[in-house]
């Protein structure tokens, strides 16, 4: 493995960073998500258009830049970085990897243009807010039955007078109440031989309602989507496609981009406190000449960069990203946490920046963990520990 960065990859860090530094400081973000979007439109126009980001690991032919999950990765960063408000998460890093994988060449040729060139924001709907679980995170996706069950709950499809129709509900949907498209999944075929399959559903469709939740970190909007008799289209060519497969390998580079993502919202808050703590003065000095206050910072810099390491790792190897994943999320909360502390009186005022960075923290352990159970699972997964069963999931293990 070579570590180091091309120009290129560096370039787009650059570029990304100076943006988000002029128009995406904590005034933006705290205007951005008060909008009816969730983010400002201008922002995440100039972004697509500018920098190609939503179409940044697209392929050529579909009007993206082509390239890996490492820029992906690194573009996230600064994104975290900045907490920027913006459907790059739920559109190119959770529903377009979806579409490249099962659409039919007409369905990729129709939406992952739109994708790369920012016209078309997406959602990924999942019965339960069980991102986690569909994604093979936090639990195997094939033997848990996160998408209703095959009796009641969830969205159950059904085929017929020529098309397929949804019913049920799907809670926690990111972005689920400004996304021009949905992909949802569903349960068909009754119990016990039912299956989990994948539709497209536009926003205008009939019988779909979305309501936007009140979140805990608002840079990430959440949405409930009720679906009553909701006409959809399949996503692929037939019933027989490995959704659950597909979901698993989309997690496991989903979870490098976020782990990535997850390290620039550390790295922010800790530059934030660094620079906090040389200008705050206590017994005439400076409060970051003290020693106690010293040895706290540098070790929540030993914990970005671990953080970070294995981030770049996973963007290199999506099959670590569960477990850089939980490194990063672990390492973002405790410097979240430490960033209030050191910031003082000021800090525990809700109003403060600080808080922004814990809100992110919580909430993504909330979406995508929480931690221990990433954790599990990625050792259950490897065998390390006994009463490993064969789907991979361990059984009275805390790890």
């Amino acid at each position: 493995m070579d570590a180091a960065f091309t120009a290129e990859q560096d370039e787009i860090r650059r570029t990304l960073r100076d943006l988000l530094a002029r128009h995406s400081g904590p005034g933006e973000v705290r205007a951005a998500v008060c909008t009816a979007e969730g983010h400002d439109p201008a922002l995440w126009r100039r972004l697509a258009q500018e920098l190609g980001l939503p179409g940044l690991a697209l392929a050529e032919e579909y009007g993206g830049a082509g390239c890996t999950a490492t820029e992906l990765a690194l573009a996230a960063e600064e994104t975290g970085r900045a907490l920027l408000p913006s459907p790059l998460l739920a559109t190119a890093v959770l529903a377009a990897p979806l579409i490249t994988a099962l659409g039919t060449p007409e369905q990729r040729a129709g939406l992952l243009p739109r994708i790369a060139d920012g016209t078309l924001t997406a959602a990924l709907a999942v019965p339960g807010g069980s991102m986690a679980v569909a994604l093979g995170l936090t639990d195997d996706n094939r033997a848990v039955a996160w998408a209703g069950g095959g009796r009641a709950g969830g969205v159950q499809a059904r085929f017929g007078g020529g098309g397929w129709r949804l019913y049920g509900e799907a809670g926690r949907v990111l972005d689920g109440h400004s996304a021009r498209l949905l992909l949802v999944a569903a349960h068909t075929g009754g119990y016990p031989r039912g299956r989990t399959l994948l539709f497209i559903v536009p926003a205008s469709a009939e019988g779909l309602a979305r309501t936007r939740l009140t979140a805990m970190d608002e840079t990430r909007p959440l949405a409930r989507l009720e679906l009553r008799d909701t006409p959809a289209e399949l996503l692929g060519p037939d019933e027989a496609a490995d959704v659950c497969g597909a979901l698993a390998a989309t997690g496991c580079t989903a979870a490098a981009v976020l782990a990535a993502e997850a390290v620039g919202a550390a790295a922010g808050a800790l530059e934030r406190t660094v620079a906090y703590v040389k200008e705050r003065e206590q017994f005439g000095r400076a409060i970051g000449s003290f020693q106690a206050v010293k040895h706290r910072l540098a070790d929540l810099y030993v914990r970005v960069e671990a953080a970070r390491s294995a981030a770049y790792y996973a963007a290199w190897d999506p099959a670590a990203g569960p477990l850089a994943l939980a490194q990063a999320l672990e390492a973002a909360r405790i410097v979240a946490g430490e960033a209030v502390q050191l910031h003082g009186g000021i800090g525990f005022t809700w109003e403060h920046e600080a808080h922004l960075y814990v809100k992110r923290a919580a909430g993504d352990e909330l979406l995508f963990g929480p931690v221990h159970r990433l954790r599990e699972r990625a050792a259950g997964q490897a065998g390390l520990f006994g009463g490993v069963t064969a789907d991979g999931s361990a059984h009275g293990v805390a790890v």
